[in-house]
């Protein structure tokens, strides 16, 4: 197979094709530079030309073609992904699904959309329909979209009440179409969502989406201050345990990263404050201060409804989640990140365990969520980079101890999860995709199926490229 990616090209030259070579490379790239690892290994990865369908049948039309000519096929959203999910590492065409940015129908509890919308106006569009929202989304709400949520993210703020992306019922609906010789338009519901959700658009385009919707409220941002690192975490699981407060975030900092990342923040508290960030609903604040003034450990220092604060500090959430790592790198480039499950019901052993050992070259950074009903943590910790080497102790040490790592510092689907096959997402990918042009080398299942895992996968044809 010899890839003809100038005819596929030239064939779609009637479409909105990006002729710049500024944008074709700025739009080849995500934010796979949180992670030096990356960096070193992605950095000169670049399309070789950007084409921006503006409907389903544009999409077919683009997968129709570059099928024809063997031309690989890389689809994205915003690329505010951190793990290099939305970069062509075999070149070819990056189709930028921007354009496709309707918000179809809402109706009580759902709506249903192109993929392009960025959440923030997705939010604002059913918002001001019927006073509902998004169940979830992640901290780069303002600039990511719903699609690139989808295929390449997990959760995010909302977790702590509704769970993962993947997670029953947090996905109603995905249409997708496949590349083939004539690409399919195929519908899931249910056990099939599996096969396209997270999957790095390597097995089929996500064209319309239908997500369930929560009651919107103005959430109450607020900042509570503790001494002790633990007493943070235990108020955090606590007030999540409350099922009579309605929250959608609950953050915790280790000291110093409010003192030292967080700019606006950083005049109220001192190096030795650890952090909780909250979004509380307003009817629930009365129940949030009755359970807060039963915690002397635990000091109000900022809400977003009512402070004194020069400078206001902007969305809690836009502190928490991934923006925590983007904060710190802001100050410290040498900061790097890990991604932890810290699973019920070991999850603050195990947390103080990670701490005990490795603080302050790690600094814990933890995001409440659910899991089959149980509330645990996942660890957006803080590491203070050295070397590949001491970065692959840090993830031994963790996964020894039976903190699982997903590892942001792989691009494949396999990697960055649970270091096993999806053979839902595999067998879709024989079906949907049987020349094997989609996001080609995100997927070692499909590359390389006797791989053991034990080593970063170095796709061979980015080896080449470089």
């Amino acid at each position: 197979m010899r890839p003809n990616v100038q005819a596929a090209k030239d064939a779609l030259a009637h479409l909105d094709i990006e002729t710049s070579d500024a944008a074709i490379r700025a739009k080849s790239r995500d934010f796979f530079w949180y992670s030096p690892v990356l960096k070193d290994r992605l950095d000169h990865i670049e399309a070789d030309f950007v084409v921006s369908p503006k409907s389903e049948a544009e999409v077919i039309e683009v997968l129709r073609t570059c099928y024809e000519h063997d031309c690989p096929v890389t689809t994205r959203g915003a690329g505010t992904g951190n793990y290099g999910q939305a970069m062509p590492l075999a070149g070819g065409c990056v189709m930028h699904l921007q354009r496709m940015n309707a918000v179809k129908k809402i109706a009580p509890g759902r709506v249903v959309t192109e993929p392009g919308v960025l959440l923030k106006d997705l939010d604002a569009a059913c918002k001001e329909h019927s006073g509902q929202e998004i169940r979830m989304f992640s901290s780069t709400w303002a600039t990511a979209t719903i699609g690139g949520f989808i295929a390449g993210g997990s959760g995010g703020v909302g977790s702590c009440t509704w769970g993962s992306l993947r997670d029953l019922g947090n996905i109603i609906r995905l249409r997708v179409v496949t590349m083939e010789a004539e690409p399919r338009v195929v519908e899931f519901r249910g056990e099939e969502l599996a096969r396209v959700s997270h999957a790095y658009g390597t097995n089929g385009i996500i064209t319309e989406i239908e997500m369930p919707l929560a009651p919107a409220y103005d959430w109450v941002g607020m900042f509570i201050e503790t001494d002790d690192f633990m007493d943070a975490a235990r108020f955090a699981e606590e007030l999540a345990n409350e099922d009579g407060i309605l929250i959608k975030l609950a953050t915790v900092f280790e000291a110093p990263v409010a003192h030292d990342y967080f700019q606006r923040v950083k005049p109220y508290v001192s190096p030795g404050s650890n952090l909780v960030g909250l979004m509380v609903a307003p009817h629930s604040m009365d129940g949030f201060l009755t359970f807060l003034g039963r915690r002397p450990e635990a000091k109000l220092i900022y809400r977003s409804d009512d402070h004194a604060w020069a400078r206001d500090p902007g969305p809690v959430f836009e502190y928490g989640w991934n923006h925590t790592t983007l904060r710190a790198l802001k100050v410290d480039p040498s900061i790097t990140y890990l991604q932890v499950r810290y699973g019920f019901p070991e999850h603050l052993n195990l947390i103080e365990r990670m701490r005990n050992e490795l603080s302050p070259e790690v600094l814990q950074h933890l995001e409440v969520l659910r899991e089959n009903g149980k509330v645990m943590f996942a660890g957006l910790s803080l590491v203070k980079f050295t070397s590949e080497e001491r970065l692959d102790e840090i993830v031994r040490l963790h996964e020894e101890a039976g903190a699982m790592i997903f590892n942001p510092h792989r691009y494949t689907l396999e990697e960055g999860g649970r270091q096993s096959v999806d053979d839902r997402q595999l067998a879709f990918k024989r079906e949907a995709d049987p020349k094997g042009l989609l996001n080609p080398g995100k997927m070692i299942a499909w590359d390389d199926p006797d791989w053991d895992y034990k080593a970063m996968y170095a796709y061979p044809k980015m080896q080449a490229a470089e």
